[in-house]
């Protein structure tokens, strides 16, 4: 698949090929939706926590008498039918949403995921992607020369780079990631995809076995 290479100035430069074992994989839309779905169970936080009756402070005395006063029998007062008592079958922390994926399945899908953003023409490819200062305008000057400007776009950089990070932190809808550190979950959050050419060997050496 050849797709067209972008400079900062937003002038294409030319042609490049894409890898096929990369960007020309045959899409499994149920093998997508699975490994999103356990990453999005993985990554859920569990924060609804309702105390249960024996949790709750207080209740320690008898409320009244066992016979003898007409009312009904009581133990505590917090016990769920009482208003402050415990709550049944609320929800807890003790619950577990993770989902195991092998390897192999969370690879095949992110290639998938990929393949789709080059055939959708939602992956932007770049010669390079460096800037001297973290400055927030300049990442902004040059996304907004891009096919992407600076809508819903992911940016993968092979490495650490800590003026594009801390450049393009302040753009809304705009993030960056490592290429090693790439999932199917980040690649479907995000419209547009900005791969710098040298990313792309990073990409083939970490999830190409």
């Amino acid at each position: 698949m050849l797709v067209n290479t972008y400079n900062q100035e937003g002038k294409k430069t030319g042609q490049t090929r894409l890898p096929k074992e990369i960007f020309d994989i045959e899409i499994n839309p149920d093998l997508v939706h699975q490994v999103v779905v356990s990453q999005m169970a993985n990554r859920r936080q569990r924060i609804a926590h309702t105390k249960e009756r024996g949790e709750v402070r207080g209740g320690g005395r008898k409320p009244w008498v066992q016979k003898g006063t007409g009312r009904a029998r009581a133990g505590s007062i917090r016990s769920p039918l009482w208003k402050g008592g415990g709550v049944t079958f609320g929800p807890r922390k003790e619950k577990v949403f993770k989902k195991k994926i092998p390897k192999k399945m969370k690879r095949k899908a992110l290639l998938m995921v990929l393949s789709g953003k080059a055939k959708n023409n939602l992956l932007v490819l770049m010669d390079k992607l460096k800037i001297e200062k973290p400055k927030t305008r300049q990442i902004s000057e040059i996304l907004n020369k891009l096919p992407c400007k600076t809508q819903n776009t992911l940016i993968v950089l092979s490495e650490v780079n800590r003026n594009l990070i801390l450049a393009a932190r302040n753009i809304p809808k705009v993030e960056t990631i490592e290429a090693r550190n790439l999932n199917s979950l980040d690649l479907l959050s995000f419209k547009y995809l900005i791969i710098p050419k040298d990313t792309i060997k990073v990409i083939k050496e970490t999830f190409i076995k």
